[in-house]
């Protein structure tokens, strides 16, 4: 089965061919930099992210772009608010947006233009524009003639009415008068007192936001790319007006495949700094919920759905990441026993091995099933219950490690093991999950000795048996301080793992 992706532009899900054989040209929309990300940006960048990490896994040469937009009201309000200048924010946001994906383990682009390092292009697509007669200039202002394009709507499926929805405040009444219709945009404002400006042939001034991407994909990737990223939310206008601009000067498709991720939810509404319903990445990570469950947690759910965000959600989210890094952190925890030689899961590395290496069918299978999930629309939820089956009988491996005295494996049995762990530490990265340790200084490593682990586990169990759950829940606390997690099981059984 052929990987298949479901291209907003047709609602249909289709079999993805790339323009050029073995190569992929990929645009993702990226942010405006006026504020710290959320939860709704990382659940767009991270799923973007595996489908980089899948294609290179697939074997692609994949060249992808996410811009900054860098000039904005919004950040230009800011900036105001703050008293220093536009390029402060900016800079201060970038910078953060950079730690924050970092942390969530999302790949760097490989290019990443900003809007204000691109006004040439901008320049020179808004003059094609004109010349083609599909824009026209209103003192001082430059707009597209959303009426001279007869195609507009076909991505959106949207009547012109609705043009204005989701602006998000960039129209003013203003501009408003300026228009000839009131469907058309802006590509160039002019400049207002006290803002930051350039120059052009319609005087100074700063390009409009949909410009922008139009401009930056163009110098960066060329006239046609092969897939166009962003939220659903970027489906109308901004991205409708992105193929108008584009396909009215160059008369070629802009992007063959448009994909689009559905939302973050909180309490049944999209999660937004306009709205102020939003929780930033930074502040999920400082509470202490790591970067691995929160990949778990998106990638739970089909990229296009929408996800509702609660604690609950959350945290089921962090226990299964727990299970599943025990299972990933296998080999080196125990590497003095099972002797295992190291791996990797980058998906420029990955790619190079294959199950027929192991000479194992069940392995095989598994990894033709996680192969045939993600090739139907990235199916990570499929994918992740093939994860968890192999890293299954690993996580059994580590229990019996803490409650028996075993010094080695049976050489066969170890190998058959090693080969799923392996088979495991491979596909879990093309998802982006990697083993997560917590760092523990030598102090508690040196007081969490597997004796002490035991008798505090066993004293916690008395506690519970006398009704001191205040005792229990001490002794859990204590030990989650030194690094230790706590897994009660069915029966009464309770295991533990060393963070």
């Amino acid at each position: 089965m052929s990987l298949k992706l479901t291209n907003t532009l047709t609602r249909k899900k289709e079999t993805f061919l790339p323009i050029i054989q073995g190569q992929v040209s990929i645009y993702c929309c990226g942010v405006t930099v006026y504020d710290l990300c959320h939860l709704g940006h990382a659940r767009s960048y991270i799923v973007w992210d595996v489908l980089r990490r899948y294609l290179i896994w697939l074997g692609y040469k994949v060249i992808f772009v996410q811009n900054f937009t860098d000039i904005d009201d919004k950040i230009l309000n800011r900036a105001a608010l703050e008293g220093c200048s536009m390029e402060t924010i900016s800079e201060k946001n970038i910078l953060a947006f950079h730690q924050d994906m970092d942390a969530l383990g999302i790949l760097r682009a490989d290019r990443m233009p900003r809007a204000t390092k691109c006004l040439d292009e901008i320049r020179i697509l808004i003059q094609e524009l004109e010349e083609a007669g599909s824009a026209y200039s209103a003192d001082g202002d430059v707009y597209f003639a959303v009426m001279k394009h007869t195609e507009y709507g076909k991505l959106s499926k949207r009547d012109l009415v609705e043009q204005n929805s989701n602006a998000e405040g960039r129209i003013t009444d203003a501009e408003e008068a300026r228009k000839r219709h009131s469907y058309d945009f802006a590509l160039w404002k002019g400049a207002k007192e006290g803002e930051p400006s350039y120059p052009s042939p319609w005087g100074n001034g700063r390009p409009g936001w949909h410009i922008e991407c139009s401009a930056m994909v163009r110098k960066e990737l060329g006239d046609t790319i092969d897939i166009h990223l962003g939220g659903a939310d970027l489906i109308f206008p901004h991205h409708e007006n992105e193929i108008a601009q584009s396909e009215a000067v160059t008369q070629k498709e802009l992007a063959k495949y448009w994909l689009h991720n559905g939302m973050v939810n909180v309490g049944g509404k999209k999660m937004s700094k306009s709205l102020g319903n939003f929780t930033t990445i930074r502040s999920l990570l400082k509470e202490g919920i790591s970067p691995m469950t929160l990949r778990l947690f998106i990638l739970q759910a089909n990229y296009r759905k929408p996800v509702d965000f609660t604690n609950e959600a959350l945290q089921a989210a962090s226990q299964g990441w727990k299970g599943l890094n025990v299972a990933l952190s296998i080999g080196s925890i125990h590497a003095e026993k099972i002797e295992w030689p190291t791996t990797s899961n980058s998906p420029q590395e990955v790619v190079r091995e294959t199950t027929k290496d192991f000479h194992d069918e069940t392995l095989s299978n598994l990894e033709q099933q996680f192969i045939d999930v993600m090739n139907d629309d990235l199916n990570t939820s499929g994918a992740l219950a093939i994860i968890f089956d192999l890293a299954r009988p690993l996580r059994a491996l580590a229990n019996r490690f803490e409650r028996e005295n075993i010094k080695a494996l049976p050489e066969k049995e170890s190998k058959i093991l090693h080969n799923r762990w392996r088979l495991l530490v491979r596909l879990a990265g093309v998802l982006g999950l990697k083993e997560e340790k917590i760092r523990t200084s030598s102090k508690q490593a040196d007081m969490a000795t597997k004796k002490e682990i035991q008798e505090a586990i066993n004293a916690r169990r008395e506690a519970k048996s006398q009704k001191d759950f205040e005792k229990a829940d001490q002794i859990r606390d204590e030990l989650k301080s030194l690094g230790i997690e706590i897994i009660d099981r069915s029966g009464g059984d309770t295991d533990w793992i060393q963070r």
